[in-house]
C-alpha cells in the first residue's frame, strides 16, 4: 500500500516503495537521503499541525524538508518526514516592502516575485536553495556587507512546535523565539511561514573574474588586501578550484552602485589581466550568475570556519587542496564579511560571530554511494580547517554541511546563545523529537 490516512485530519502519509515517498524524501543533496517510516507532503500549515501531533503522539522522531541542500543526519528507517514543498507561496507587499515567504519556496521563485516591483531579497549565492531554511541559519548573501544578515530583517515568522502548536511569532509575540529562529535553526519547531523585509534593489553589478594560478597566483594576495579597501557596498568572495586541468580563481562580485564606481574598485584585479571578465550590470533576477554554482543534484560535504584576518601564506598552503589532479575533489571559497554583518541589529538575535571578517569554506565533491570518498573529503577538510584553529572564532551554519559528526554546537554559537538556546531547545521538544540540520547541544 503506498499510502494511508493517519488519525490526524485525515493526513495522507507516503510509504516506502511508492513514487510519491520517493518524490518527496529527494534533495538537492544525493550524498544522503532521509529514510523514514512515513513522508507527509503538507499543501497547508494545518497539515504540519496534523503531522506533528501524529508523530507526537506515537513519540516518532521528525524531520522537516524543502529543497534538501543542507541534510546532515538523515532519518533511517523511522519517523515521520514533513516535506514542505508544495508550500511554495510568496506574497510580495510592494507597499511595505516585505515578502511572505511559505516553508517551501526557493529564493529563485521569491527573486522573481520581488523583481516586477524592483525589490529584492537577501539571498544567497544560489537560487535553488530553500528560502526559509537558509534565513534560519542566519543567510549570508550577495548583499551582505551592505543590509547584514538575512535573520536580521525578518519580521514574523509561523511555527509548528513540537505539540502540534501553531505560533505566530514577532518581536512582540514569542519574543524568545523570535531571538532563536533568527539563526539558532531549526530546533524549536516548523516553520510554516516567514515575513521578511525585502531591499530596494532591481540592478547591481555583478559576475565573476576568473584567473589561471598557474599563470596569475598573485591573485589571492591582491584579492585579500583589495578586501581591505572596499565599502560596504561590495560583497565579494573567491572560489578556487580545478577546472579542464587548470588550477582557476574564480572572484565573484556584487556590487551596489554605479558602473563607473564598479570599474574604479575593480580596476587592481583587472589589472592582473583576467582569462575571462563577467562583470557587468545586470538585475537582480541575474543574480545567480555571479556565482554561477551547479544548479543539479550533487553529493558533497563542507565545513567551514569564521575568521577575524586571514594569513596571506597559510591561505596559499589551504587553496592548495583544490588544484586538479589531487586524491579528493576539493572547492575552496573565502567570503569577505564584515560591513553591516558586523552591525548589531536592531532586535537582538541568535547569529553569533559578527566580528569576523572572513568566512573560509572548503567542499568536498564526492561520490554519491561512496562512503569511503566522504571519508576522505571529511578527514581533508578536518586537516585543512585545523591549521586555522587557533585563529578562528567559530563557523556558520549555512556552510557547514552534511556533517553531523562534526562540531559542537560551541562552534556556531558563542557561550551565551549556545546556552539560551539550548534552554529553548528543551521548552518547546522536551522529548527531542525534532531531527533538524544541527543540533543545539
Amino acid at each position: 500500500m503506498s499510502a494511508d490516512t493517519t488519525d490526524a485530519a485525515s493526513l495522507v502519509a507516503h510509504h516506502p516503495g511508492s513514487a510519491e515517498y520517493d518524490e518527496h524524501r529527494a534533495g538537492f543533496q544525493l550524498r544522503e537521503r532521509h529514510r523514514p517510516a512515513r513522508v507527509v507532503a503538507a499543501r497547508d500549515a494545518d497539515d504540519v499541525v496534523a503531522a506533528v501531533r501524529h508523530a507526537a503522539e506515537a513519540g516518532m522522531p521528525i524531520a522537516v524538508q524543502a529543497a534538501g541542500h543542507g541534510l546532515a543526519a538523515p532519518l533511517a528507517g523511522e519517523g515521520v518526514l514533513v516535506s514542505t514543498r508544495r508550500m511554495d507561496d510568496i506574497d510580495v507587499d510592494p507597499g511595505a516592502g516585505t515578502v511572505r515567504i511559505g516553508a517551501g519556496a526557493r529564493w529563485s521563485d521569491v527573486i522573481e516575485a520581488a523583481a516586477r516591483h524592483d525589490l529584492a531579497p537577501l539571498s544567497g549565492s544560489m537560487p535553488g536553495v530553500g528560502a526559509v531554511s537558509y534565513t534560519l541559519g542566519g543567510g549570508i548573501g550577495l548583499m551582505a556587507r551592505r543590509y547584514g544578515f538575512a535573520a536580521d530583517h525578518v519580521t514574523r515568522l509561523e511555527l509548528v512546535t513540537a505539540d502540534g502548536s501553531l505560533l505566530t511569532v514577532s518581536e512582540h509575540e514569542e519574543p524568545d523565539l523570535f531571538w532563536a529562529l533568527r539563526g539558532g535553526g531549526g530546533s524549536f519547531g516548523i516553520v510554516t511561514a516567514l515575513e521578511t523585509a525585502l531591499m530596494p534593489v532591481a540592478r547591481l553589478i555583478g559576475g565573476g573574474l576568473m584567473f589561471d594560478l598557474g599563470e596569475t597566483p598573485e591573485v589571492v594576495s591582491t584579492w585579500l588586501r583589495w578586501t581591505a579597501t572596499v565599502p560596504p557596498e561590495m560583497t565579494s568572495a573567491m572560489t578556487t578550484l580545478g577546472v579542464s586541468g587548470r588550477h582557476m580563481a574564480h572572484v565573484q562580485i556584487a556590487y551596489l552602485g554605479s558602473a563607473a564606481e564598479a570599474d574604479e574598485l575593480a580596476a587592481p584585479l583587472r589589472a592582473l589581466k583576467p582569462a575571462y571578465d563577467g562583470l557587468r550590470e545586470i538585475p537582480y533576477r541575474r543574480s545567480h550568475t555571479v556565482f554561477s554554482e551547479p544548479d543539479q543534484p550533487h553529493a558533497y560535504v563542507a565545513d567551514n570556519v569564521l575568521l577575524p584576518a586571514i594569513d596571506e601564506e597559510r591561505l596559499y598552503d589551504t587553496i592548495a587542496a583544490s588544484a586538479p589532479g589531487r586524491p579528493v575533489s576539493s572547492i575552496i571559497s573565502v567570503r569577505h564579511l564584515g560591513g553591516a554583518l558586523s552591525a548589531p541589529p536592531r532586535v537582538p538575535s541568535a547569529v553569533s560571530h559578527r566580528e569576523a571578517k572572513y568566512l573560509l569554506c572548503v567542499v568536498g565533491v564526492v561520490a554519491p554511494t561512496a562512503r569511503s570518498n566522504a571519508a576522505s573529503a571529511r578527514a581533508l577538510q578536518d586537516e585543512l580547517l585545523a591549521g586555522w584553529s587557533g585563529t578562528a572564532v567559530g563557523s556558520s551554519p549555512n556552510f557547514t554541511l552534511g556533517r553531523p559528526d562534526r562540531r559542537a554546537t560551541a562552534e556556531l554559537f558563542d557561550a551565551e546563545r549556545r546556552d539560551r538556546l539550548l534552554r529553548l531547545a528543551r521548552e518547546y521538544d522536551p522529548a527531542g523529537l525534532l531531527h533538524p540540520s544541527f543540533v543545539i547541544a
